[in-house]
């Protein structure tokens, strides 16, 4: 039943893969054709500190330490630190300022945005898997599961950063860090099934508070050393890496970059508030304070060169280290709650776009879309985030293994902009000469954090490695399915002749037989005739795909097409942001495309379950492959669950597959 139309793989017999639908209109207009512009609110913008700068907002916390740390002296040298903030200043600039703020959010999808919204743009969805869309659809495969292994390390390195602050008033409390950070991320993961939106809706006034509060402590920290402000200048941080030999200035690029991971949750959380308002927030508020703050540590630095352990801390008076220890824990939650979100997110998409098998998903908030919980991937990147800070045990040895797979998601992200914007006809000269100049920043940072790989790099990479893996398979397996349905699925008009010469037992009420594609007799109906010589007096045979748009209008949701005057078939259309509701598809089809309503009242939804056996030849995948989604299809949520029907209307019908 979920597929892209026309054909492809769907979920165990003929039940839906949550495939991806195809758009009607060519993709190259889509720029023309994106939703109206949010209307500026001032809760937006409050919004957008909270939930897209949590992460960036937390980087002072450890992002410079690091970078003055790679100088590898055991004191801040003051080449090192002026060299250190430039580089930083102008990483913001440029990355996060001109490439995300300016350029890529401009790359929406009806004003979405993120990994999965470019994928759909440039339609790899449909590619052949060894063509060179479906090497393209590898690449951004790759660059969704590295948001699960950015998802693991944000939470543990912000949160023990944040912690690590015990350490400057109290040097005892030292063993208490990483028992103290385990049990506040334990109680993190623990409260997700309740939900984020009694966490979200402080999000904003106290990421406001943070920020206020990075300014007032960088300004401090300015007057005492305002020499500090010759980092202004970016011929500074040129000046330190051309001088410093190319260990030092790789390790002070891979630290430096610590500074603007988090920027890709910009265009991550596009659609959540729009790009104006996210726009205004970096401006206005977030870059100003974030700037300021690394100034502050700098002048802290060439006032007190020791205080390298922690010139964050170093930058606030003594009576205020506990208070602000607190609100940088706080501040660190609500980072890690909102990368948390934003992986929940994506597994839905995934689900949706027939990438994951179907997993469930429960909905915590009725009156607001987009608040779910997955409670399997909640505990597994619980597993991940806790391993991590059992591993590592500290913020300066887990920033070896966060910058690489960040760095790797923005270089695929400029990539797959400049196609887009190939797509959207621009003129090729400047795409190549714009994406090329950030590719290669993206290149050089990619690079300088690849050194890190054996000191922790390798962390999130081993994670990425099992997501993409296991989105591969899936997705390859689920078109080994629907190429054998396609074989076995009777025409319609053959079905309609094989009815009328043998009449079958008509059953009362009506029946809906969930189908994989948009043509053909789905195999558990033919199954089920075959077997009870029966089918119910009346019955659809009902598709729901997913389109490459975000939302689908409720009126335009329903196709009907009467086969007989018996016989229905219903598509049903989703955007890749929407869930998929059968009672109330079929509810839409009867109010706006003219399906009786006797079809659809007390109706009993008949599904497809099969059961498939890994074959041991060379037509299909590698014989681990094909356990792995055999596995996944075994344990994945049952298809009348994951489309909404009450259990009690539900009847599957099982065959058995090999691949």
């Amino acid at each position: 039943m979920r597929q892209r139309a026309g054909s492809h793989p769907g979920l165990p017999g003929e039940a839906p893969v949550g495939q991806l639908g195809t758009v009607d209109e060519d993709t190259s207009s889509k720029a023309a054709t994106r939703e109206p512009v949010k209307r500026l609110k001032p809760a937006l913008i409050l919004g957008a500190l909270g939930v897209v700068y949590g992460d960036i907002g937390t980087s002072p916390l450890y992002a410079f330490k690091e970078a003055v740390k790679a100088a590898g002296h055991g004191q801040a040298e003051p080449a090192a630190v002026i060299g250190a903030v430039s580089l930083i200043l102008w990483a913001l600039l440029v990355v996060v300022s001109l490439k995300y703020a300016v350029l890529i959010l401009r790359a929406d999808n009806h004003g979405e945005g993120g990994i999965v919204a470019m994928l759909a743009l440039l339609g790899a969805r449909h590619a052949e898997p060894r063509s060179r869309a479906g090497l393209l659809l590898v690449v951004g495969l790759v660059g969704a599961a590295l948001l699960y292994g950015d998802g693991a390390i944000t939470p543990a390195i912000s949160v023990l950063s944040a912690v690590e602050g015990l350490k400057v008033e109290a040097p005892g409390l030292a063993r208490a860090v990483m028992p103290i950070t385990l049990v506040i991320l334990v109680g993190l993961f623990l409260i997700q099934s309740k939900g984020a939106a009694f966490i979200g809706r402080i999000f904003g006034p106290v990421m406001l508070v943070w920020f206020a509060v990075l300014a007032l402590l960088g300004i401090g920290g300015i007057l005492h050393a305002p020499q500090i402000l010759a980092a202004l200048n970016p011929l500074k941080a040129v000046e330190f890496l051309t001088h410093a030999g190319w260990h030092v200035s790789f390790a002070m690029l891979g630290a430096a970059f610590l500074a603007v991971t988090g920027g890709e949750a910009m265009y991550a959380d596009l659609g959540h508030f729009g790009a104006r308002p996210i726009r205004l927030a970096w401006f206005c508020l977030v870059l100003p304070a974030l700037v300021i703050n690394y100034f502050g540590q700098g002048a802290v630095l060439l006032a007190e060169p020791n205080a390298i352990e922690n010139p964050f801390y170093r930058l606030s008076p003594d009576w205020a280290h506990y208070p602000l220890i607190g609100l940088a824990t706080v501040a660190t939650v609500i980072a890690s709650q909102a990368i948390i979100s934003g992986v929940f997110s994506l597994t839905q998409q995934a689900i949706q776009l027939g990438f994951l098998p179907f997993i469930r998903i429960v909905h915590t908030a009725r009156d607001a879309q987009g608040q779910i919980y997955v409670p399997a991937v909640n505990w597994l990147l619980a597993a991940a985030t806790l391993s991590a800070v059992l591993i590592f045990e500290t913020s300066d040895a887990l920033a070896g293994a966060y910058g690489i797979a960040v760095s790797l998601l923005m270089a695929i992200t400029t990539l797959l902009a400049a196609l887009i914007a190939r797509r959207w006809g621009f003129n090729p000269l400047l795409v190549f000469a714009v994406n090329g100049v950030f590719l290669l920043i993206d290149l050089v940072f990619l690079s300088a954090n690849s050194v890190k790989i054996f000191e922790g790099g390798w962390y999130p990479l081993v994670l990425t490695a099992i997501v993409a893996v296991t989105m591969l398979t899936w997705l390859q397996g689920t078109r080994l399915i629907e190429a054998h349905r396609v074989g076995a699925r009777q025409d319609e008009g053959a079905f309609v002749a094989a009815l009328q010469a043998h009449p079958p037992i008509r059953l009362p009420g009506a029946g809906a037989f969930l189908s994989a594609a948009t043509k053909g007799i789905p195999l558990h109906m033919t199954r089920f005739l075959e077997r009870s010589h029966a089918l119910p007096a009346r019955c659809t045979i009902v598709t729901a795909l997913y389109e490459e748009m975000p939302v689908v209008p409720a009126t335009e949701r329903a196709e009907v097409t009467r086969i007989t005057p018996d016989l229905y078939r219903v598509t049903l259309r989703y955007g890749f942001m929407e869930d998929a509701s059968i009672p109330d598809g079929l509810a839409c089809a009867v109010a706006h495309r003219g399906l009786p309503a006797d079809f659809v009242e007390d109706v009993t939804v008949f599904v497809g379950h099969e059961t498939v056996i890994p074959k041991r030849d060379h037509r299909g995948m590698a014989a681990w492959r094909e356990t792995l989604f055999a596995f996944m299809m075994r344990n994945g949520e049952r298809t009348g669950a994951f489309f909404c029907v009450p259990a009690r209307q539900v009847v599957e019908v099982g065959t058995e597959i090999e691949i």
